[in-house]
């Protein structure tokens, strides 16, 4: 669905997480459809920048708010503020997440907890909230960013995969139960994406584009698809994997 017909509304998009790479890249794309905007994000200046930016590229409506997403207290009464903001809500796309610190993880549980309550806790309390909205109008996408470690757990990144597993999951049973309400929701997978939260990883360089991923999202999201991997390649690169026997797949230094 595209916004760019004059006799068109609009579409008014929550964007949890919007200073990502891969969120604003798709904030870029709706910007310049005229879409109503509402960012929240935890730091202040770069969310400020990143709304200057978008205003400046078509947006017809930015307002933002900064939060800690992983206080979860606070939920309720920012996602109500947001869509009152925004006059109702077409789109949430949960872009909120960490990759953590894996060896640290590996020795320390609190570290290991703080990756498990940001990657999935944290986007629970959020969904749960947003899909009983969306529920009671029958209408809305709920787009969120998971990610191809979900789909088995490595030796590098078994704490991050575990919650993306989860939500993975979560998002799974979301859709059963709202789908039938007349809500969307997206599970995207992407592989490893150019962002500053990859900045440094060894093979960076190799890493998708983040302004193709978020192309690719945002069609998705037009398309009301249910899963995306990010590139495609992904998808047959995880079947395979899923399906190694442990036998193998524990051999491999993955």
């Amino acid at each position: 669905m595209s916004n760019t017909d004059t006799d068109t509304a609009p579409r008014k998009i929550l964007v949890l997480g919007a200073t990502s790479g891969i969120a604003e890249a798709t904030c870029r794309i709706w910007a310049a459809e005229g879409a109503r905007l509402f960012l929240v994000a935890r730091n202040a200046e770069r969310l400020a920048a990143v709304a200057a930016d978008l205003r400046t590229r078509g947006a017809s409506y930015v307002d933002t708010a900064v939060a800690d997403l992983d206080d979860t207290d606070r939920h309720p009464a920012l996602l109500a503020h947001a869509v009152n903001s925004l006059t109702g809500m077409d789109i949430a796309y949960l872009a909120h997440g960490i990759l953590g610190d894996q060896a640290k993880a590996e020795q320390d549980f609190n570290a290991a907890a703080q990756i498990i309550y940001t990657d999935f806790m944290a986007p629970v309390s959020l969904l749960t909230w947003l899909a009983n909205f969306c529920v009671q109008r029958h209408a809305g996408t709920l787009a969120v960013i998971s990610s191809v470690a979900g789909d088995r757990g490595r030796r590098s990144n078994y704490l991050y995969g575990s919650a993306k597993a989860g939500l993975s999951e979560f998002l799974s049973g979301l859709r059963n139960w709202v789908d039938r309400e007349g809500v969307t929701v997206l599970t995207i997978k992407p592989g490893p994406v150019k962002t500053a939260m990859t900045f440094g990883v060894k093979g960076s360089y190799r890493f998708a584009d983040a302004d193709a991923v978020a192309a690719s999202i945002a069609r998705a999201i037009d398309k009301q698809r249910d899963v995306l991997y990010v590139p495609f390649r992904w998808q047959p690169i995880m079947f395979v994997l899923r399906h190694l026997p442990e036998r193998v797949f524990k051999k491999l230094s993955l």
